[in-house]
C-alpha cells in the first residue's frame, strides 16, 4: 500500500464517491483512481467501497474505519512536511485564513498588517465565505485557521477558540425617529422594515431568537452578507438595518447613526478554529495572539491536545 491509495480513497470520499470528480482534485486519470483503490482493498483483503455496478457508492462499515486511519495517516504525513518546512525557514511559507466578509473587513486589518510587519516573507492569503464553507475549508486543509461568529464550534474534528465579543446596533439616518427615544424595544424595531444578515452569518440566529420570543414577527426586506450592503441600503431609506457593532464606525459612516440593542440580541462571541491534530507552524500561533492576546502559544497548543474543555471568554 502507498500514500497514493490513501489520498485517492480520501479524494473519493470528498467528491461524494465521484471517482471522476476525485480525479480531477488530483490531477490524475479516473482509471488510475478505480484500479488503485481496487489494488488497496484487495492487499487488505476487505471492500472500503459498497458499489452498485462500477460505481461506488458509500463506505462499507471496515471502510469506514479504513478511512479514519488514512486520514490520521495522511494528516501525520502533512504534519511531517511542515514540521521540515518550519524547521528550515522560520519566517517563511504561507499562511491562509477564511473568514467571514464582515471578519476579513473590520476585524482583520489591524492583524494583518501587524503580521505583515513580522513576517514579511509569508504569503499571506484570506478566503472568505459562509462559516459553515469555511469550516470545511480548514477540515480539507485548504486554510490554516477559520474566523467567524457561527457554526465553527460544532466540528468535532476542530478546535474552537473563543476570540472577542460583541454586540448588535441597529443603525438608521441622522434624522430617524428611533434616535428620539430613551431605549428602543423588540416592538419598536418591529415597526419599520429591516435590513440584517443572511441567516448564516454574525449572530442571526440570536436575532430571529428574540422577535420569536416576543411574538413579534419582523419585517424583513433585505438580508445581506456583507454589513456593507446594509449600511448602503440604510442610507437610501430601505429600512432599519442592525449589525454587527465592530462593523459600524462614527467616522467613516458619517451619514448613519448607531443604536446600541445588544440588551434585545445578547453577546455575540467571535472564535478561531484550527483542525484537531494539525501542526502548526510558529506564525499560525502568533496570528491567532494577534487575534485575540488571550490565546497564548501555551493555551493553544493546550487545546489541540485536547486539554480545552473550559477555554471561554
Amino acid at each position: 500500500m502507498n500514500l497514493h491509495q490513501f489520498r485517492f480513497v480520501r479524494e473519493a470520499v470528498r467528491q461524494n464517491f465521484n471517482l471522476t470528480e476525485a480525479a480531477k482534485a488530483l490531477f490524475t486519470s479516473q482509471p488510475g483512481v478505480s484500479k488503485a483503490i481496487i489494488e488497496l482493498e484487495e492487499e487488505l483483503g476487505v471492500d472500503i467501497f459498497a458499489r452498485h455496478g462500477k460505481r461506488i457508492r458509500n463506505l462499507t462499515e471496515p471502510g469506514r474505519i479504513i478511512f479514519e486511519s488514512v486520514e490520521r495517516i495522511l494528516m501525520e504525513v502533512e504534519s511531517l512536511k511542515r514540521i521540515g518546512k518550519d524547521y528550515a525557514a522560520q519566517d517563511q511559507g504561507s499562511l491562509t485564513i477564511a473568514t467571514t466578509h464582515t471578519q476579513a473587513r473590520y476585524s482583520l486589518p489591524h492583524a494583518v498588517a501587524e503580521f505583515k510587519r513580522r513576517y514579511p516573507k509569508v504569503r499571506l492569503s484570506i478566503l472568505q465565505g459562509s462559516p459553515t464553507q469555511i469550516a470545511e475549508m480548514v477540515l480539507h486543509d485548504q486554510a490554516d485557521l477559520a474566523i467567524a461568529t457561527e457554526a465553527i464550534a460544532g466540528y468535532k474534528d476542530l478546535v474552537s477558540l473563543p476570540c472577542y465579543q460583541w454586540q448588535h446596533v441597529a443603525v438608521v439616518p441622522p434624522d430617524h425617529p428611533l434616535l428620539q427615544l430613551p431605549s428602543v424595544g423588540i416592538e419598536d424595531l418591529a415597526k419599520y422594515p429591516l435590513i440584517t444578515y443572511d441567516p448564516q452569518f454574525a449572530g442571526r440566529a440570536k436575532i430571529d431568537q428574540a422577535f420569536a420570543l416576543r411574538h413579534v414577527e419582523p419585517d424583513i426586506v433585505l438580508e445581506a452578507i456583507d454589513a456593507d450592503v446594509i449600511k448602503t441600503y440604510v442610507e437610501l431609506g430601505l429600512g432599519v438595518g442592525i449589525l454587527a457593532g465592530v462593523a459600524f464606525d462614527p467616522e467613516r459612516d458619517r451619514n448613519l447613526r448607531a443604536i446600541q440593542v445588544g440588551h434585545l440580541f445578547g453577546t455575540n462571541v467571535t472564535r478561531v478554529a484550527l483542525k484537531q491534530g494539525a501542526y502548526l507552524r510558529g506564525y499560525v500561533f502568533t496570528m491567532v495572539e494577534l487575534l485575540s492576546p488571550i490565546l497564548t502559544r501555551k493555551l493553544v497548543e493546550q487545546a489541540l491536545r485536547g486539554e480545552h474543555e473550559s477555554y471561554e471568554l
